[in-house]
Parts: C-alpha cells; sequence; structure tokens
C-alpha cells in the first residue's frame, strides 16, 4: 500500500495532526482500529468500504466522519482502496462539524451528512483529476483552510461562544502529561467549574476531559509495547500509572475487545506476516 503524510500549515496544524492519501490492497480484509485520541476524517475515491460499528455493519461510498472514539472500530478495506484522510487532534474537527461532537460519539457518519451532497461531489471531482498525491492533499489543505476561514452558523457558536481555546488549552496539558493528570487541577487551574469544562469538551471533543486522560494514558501506554520483545505486563501497567494488573487488563478490553495477551499475538501475527507495512503499529487484523 501506498500512504502520504502531509502535516499542515498554520493555523491547521494547530486543529490536525496530519492529511494523509492512502491507495492499495490492505493488508488484511478487516482492521481493528483502537480508540486514539483524534477524530478521523475519510473522503472515499475508490470501492465504498465497511464499518463495523458494536453489532451493526455499514457500507460508506462518500467516506466518513468520527469524533474521538471511545471503542474500537473495525474498517473493511476492499481491494483498490483509495482515499485520503485527517487525522485531528481531538478538539480540531469542531470547527468543520457544525454539531456538538457529543452527538456523533461512537457513531460514524457520512461526509455527505456533514459537509452535503455538493459540496463532497465537488470535492471527490476535484480530487479525481489531481495529478497525484502531493496535489491531493494540497487541494485538501486548501478546502479545510477555506472552511476554517468561512465558518459560520452552530459551528463558530460552539468553538467561538463555546470555549476552543480552553478546550485546547487543557487538552494540551493532558497530551503533554500522557493523561496522567488530575483533571479536578485543570479546571481549577483554568478558573472554570468541572461541570463547565465537561460541558465544553462533550460539545467539541465528543467525551468528557477525564475520558479524554484515559484516551490519551491507554493510547501512550500501547504505542510504547514492542511486540518484537517479550512483555512485562505487571512491569507495564505500574510503569503507566495503573492501580494494578487487573486494572490495566479491564482498560485494555474496554478499549480494543481483547485481553493484553491476545493484543501481542495478533500484532506479532500482523509482523510476521507483514514486515514493514506502511499501517503496521496501529490498525491490526480483525479475529
Amino acid at each position: 500500500m501506498e500512504y502520504v503524510s502531509l502535516v499542515p500549515r498554520p493555523p491547521l496544524d494547530g486543529l490536525i495532526d496530519d492529511l494523509y492519501y492512502l491507495e492499495g490492497t490492505p493488508p488484511y480484509p478487516l482492521l481493528r482500529l483502537p480508540p486514539m485520541p483524534a477524530a478521523l476524517f475519510v473522503l472515499n475515491l475508490g470501492p465504498p468500504f465497511r464499518i463495523r460499528a458494536g453489532a451493526g455493519t455499514d457500507g460508506y461510498a462518500d467516506g466518513c466522519v468520527i469524533t474521538m472514539p471511545t471503542r474500537a472500530f473495525e474498517f473493511g478495506y476492499p481491494p483498490g482502496t483509495r482515499s485520503v484522510g485527517v487525522h485531528f487532534k481531538p478538539w480540531g474537527l469542531a470547527p468543520f462539524l457544525g454539531m456538538p461532537a457529543a452527538e456523533l460519539r461512537d457513531l460514524p457518519v457520512t461526509v455527505e451528512q456533514v459537509w452535503g451532497r455538493r459540496a463532497v461531489a465537488e470535492l471527490r471531482e476535484r480530487l479525481a483529476l489531481a495529478a497525484g498525491p502531493g496535489e491531493m492533499l494540497a487541494l485538501l489543505e486548501g478546502e479545510l483552510r477555506r472552511r476554517l476561514t468561512e465558518t459560520g452558523g452552530l459551528s463558530r457558536q460552539l468553538t467561538e461562544a463555546g470555549g476552543l481555546e480552553l478546550v485546547r488549552h487543557v487538552s494540551g496539558v493532558i497530551a503533554a502529561t500522557g493523561g496522567a493528570v488530575a483533571i479536578g487541577d485543570l479546571s481549577e487551574a483554568a478558573g472554570v467549574s468541572s461541570t463547565y469544562l465537561a460541558q465544553r469538551f462533550k460539545a467539541l471533543v465528543g467525551v468528557t476531559p477525564k475520558r479524554l486522560a484515559r484516551t490519551y494514558r491507554f493510547a501512550t501506554t500501547l504505542l510504547s509495547i514492542d511486540p518484537a520483545r517479550p512483555v512485562d505486563w505487571s512491569e507495564l501497567a505500574g510503569r503507566a500509572g495503573y492501580f494494578d494488573q487487573a486494572h490495566f487488563g479491564h482498560e485494555f478490553r474496554a478499549f480494543t475487545g481483547l485481553t493484553p495477551t491476545r493484543y501481542i499475538e495478533i500484532r506479532r501475527r500482523f509482523l510476521r506476516e507483514h514486515p514493514g507495512h506502511v499501517l503496521d503499529g496501529w490498525p491490526l487484523p480483525a479475529d
């Protein structure tokens, strides 16, 4: 598969981790994506892909939008998949969404439902005519920049009156500490009540600051694991600040649907069957 990544220029870099282009045949028909502290935007340019969320599976022809998830999703990519996408910072999707993020928590929607059919069709047509991944990502960046400049209505109400800068600042502290911070201390330092802070986070991120901290801690811990080496789960849990190994195991199952032992088996399978693959590191083969 081909994967091209681009970090956008200011001011988008304050909202987005990267823009990406993905094309080719996936290593497995179904990939499990554990939750990361990020929102996801995918604009599909190839055959429809599928997302399994809970008990249901839906197809997405134009793409999908996912606010910061609280559980794993399973993506079914067809051979010849082709798309561009955006990994938003937890708060970064809010100016482009037009609705409270909590309304979409763990509920993937199509891009058309967020931006409208005509706008999406026009953007997909422009991308289809682009010379290559670099030009496509430049076009996507330009569209996002234009929308950020022209944001109005509910999005502006949510981000300006709703405290995007407050959420951005508190989220930055949570990220810098890997989630190991007392949320009560953050609300006190910000000069707001914990209730107000939770409300702003639900509107702009989709989850409470406490949940965001849990996600950062788990993601940081998971990314520190080297699947090619033996893993001391008890030592890992203690270093990450979990109460004990049982607490860590509970969090692991809540976030991934897997036990730690099963997770490492699947990660090692990916390494063995597709060494050096561009997607290795976060997506997993789904059982």
